[in-house]
């Protein structure tokens, strides 16, 4: 398994930790009168750091390109994305309108969410794919690698591996974690022959790629509200094949009604040792496909 480093978000970090290791880092929270934490491999660690406001508002105007109003619109959704697709949480003043969130200022705290690429870790579920492509729903707890094996299966069934005929994909990104987009180009590797819509409610990004993209395969993440549902079903209905994800530890924990049944793979994922471990593979009849 490959697992690119990508450390691009160190040169915004504040020059007291620019030079610590970063080496299986997944955040990096810095709050404002408390000390910074780096998550690593799953255990927090305690630095002796302790960021100033000023510090926090720095990290994120550097971030910014010195510039937060040219990113005033991905503040709005609570965090900026930098080069190299790693998404910044921000939290701060926030400013609002008509229940409509307008911008913040004052930042407190940033929570830098680091992008690794694990390649080649959907290869266990492509290989069992045998040259088609299954209406699949990926299902993972929280932090357990859910986005990151959708990122290398666009990436696979794009490029057409692992005994796939390349397909052309559209990745409807609404949060901007899988292709991590920076000014809208993606910094991650999502194949070929993907397209990617970033920042796009996922139900409407759905219905504009049918319209004006002709995917052979759509691919989104964390599903479960009711349009998401309708916008899946107009999806199979046009003979696309959709690949997405939604939380549980298992299929029963996931409820999306008469479309449970239309899924003809569920890959049940797990955090051991690493994110992104394939616990289980159930066909639609939720028989293991593992030897």
């Amino acid at each position: 398994m490959d697992s690119r480093n990508n450390y691009s978000f160190v040169e915004y970090l504040p020059p007291e930790l620019r030079r610590l290791g970063y080496d299986g880092a997944q955040e990096i929270r810095l709050r404002v009168g408390r000390p910074a934490i780096i998550k690593k491999n799953g255990v927090e660690i305690i630095l002796d750091y302790i960021p100033t406001q000023s510090a926090i508002t720095e990290t994120v105007e550097r971030m910014s390109g010195y510039s937060i109003y040219a990113f005033e619109e991905e503040i709005k959704s609570g965090y900026i994305t930098i080069p190299g697709g790693h998404r910044v949480g921000v939290t701060g003043k926030a400013l609002h309108q008509n229940g409509a969130l307008v911008t913040i200022k004052n930042f407190n705290a940033v929570n830098i969410r680091v992008a690794r690429e694990i390649k080649d870790c959907s290869r266990e579920i492509i290989k069992l794919f045998a040259s088609d492509v299954f209406h699949t729903l990926i299902i993972s707890p929280p932090a357990c690698g859910k986005t990151t094996m959708l990122r290398d299966m666009a990436r696979k069934i794009s490029n057409g591996e692992d005994g796939i005929k390349p397909r052309s994909v559209c990745l409807i990104d609404e949060r901007g974690e899988i292709a991590g987009c920076y000014k809208g180009v993606p910094q991650n590797d999502v194949g070929a022959r993907t397209d990617v819509l970033d920042g796009c409610p996922k139900s409407l990004g759905m219905r504009l790629a049918l319209r004006a993209m002709s995917p052979e395969v759509i691919i989104a993440d964390e599903i479960g509200g009711a349009e998401d549902i309708r916008a899946i079903e107009e999806v199979i209905n046009s003979g696309v094949k959709i690949i997405c994800s939604a939380h549980g530890k298992s299929v029963g924990d996931v409820n999306l009604g008469a479309l449970m049944k239309v899924f003809e793979r569920f890959v049940i994922l797990e955090y051991k040792n690493a994110p992104g471990r394939v616990k289980e593979i159930l066909d639609g009849k939720l028989q293991s496909l593992r030897a």
